[in-house]
């Protein structure tokens, strides 16, 4: 027959062992536990700050967060691109005008100096005639000269040069027609830079 202080040891013996066992499985479940907090924390962390060379774009794309510092940048190369294109137009719009302004100017020169070679053939023909030689007339006709000469005017047609029918006008060709020269020169043609202010007017031979 079993004492009943035998029977109080055993049971005690017994709750001891199972407190025991439930103990050790307690503190394993706490390990895992633990185990996978710090695993989960981990793999936390690498998303926040991914150290692969990744950008943040790819990290929030699972979120489908947009960055702000990519948006930024999107506009700002926008912008610039417009300012660039604006500044290309600009610049051409200047050249043209600087170019269109420049062709006014060679014009209304042009007809300028157009006007004052009526002027310079009588002053040939008085030269031919020996009435420059000396006095106010002389005087004059080289300051018409000298002007003419300062804003770049330029006569040609000279006896002996070949004939050229885009700035040569014959008004008689007495050539055989292979290699056609000026013969005589009635009027002296005049250019104000590549612009052929007027023809000359020669014969042929």
């Amino acid at each position: 027959m079993t004492r009943p202080e035998e029977s109080d040891a055993a049971e005690t013996a017994a709750w001891a062992g199972a407190d025991d066992e439930a103990q050790r499985a307690a503190e394993s479940v706490e390990a895992e536990v633990v185990d996978d907090a710090s695993a989960a924390a981990d793999a936390a962390a690498d998303v926040a700050a991914p150290t692969d060379g990744t950008s943040d774009d790819a990290a929030s794309g699972e979120g489908g967060a947009a960055d702000p510092t990519a948006e930024l940048q999107a506009q700002l190369d926008e912008r610039t691109a417009d300012l660039q294109r604006v500044s290309a137009e600009f610049a051409n719009y200047r050249r043209r005008v600087e170019r269109d302004r420049q062709s006014i100017i060679d014009t209304a020169k042009g007809s300028v100096l157009t006007e004052l070679l009526t002027i310079v053939d009588d002053l040939d023909r008085a030269r031919e005639h020996g009435d420059l030689e000396e006095g106010p007339l002389k005087v004059f006709a080289d300051k018409v000269h000298a002007l003419l000469a300062s804003q770049g005017v330029e006569a040609f047609g000279e006896e002996g040069d070949a004939f050229d029918p885009a700035v040569h006008e014959a008004v008689q060709d007495e050539s055989d027609g292979s290699e056609p020269v000026l013969g005589t020169i009635l009027r002296k043609g005049y250019r104000h830079g590549e612009r052929t202010l007027r023809t000359a007017m020669v014969i042929v031979r």
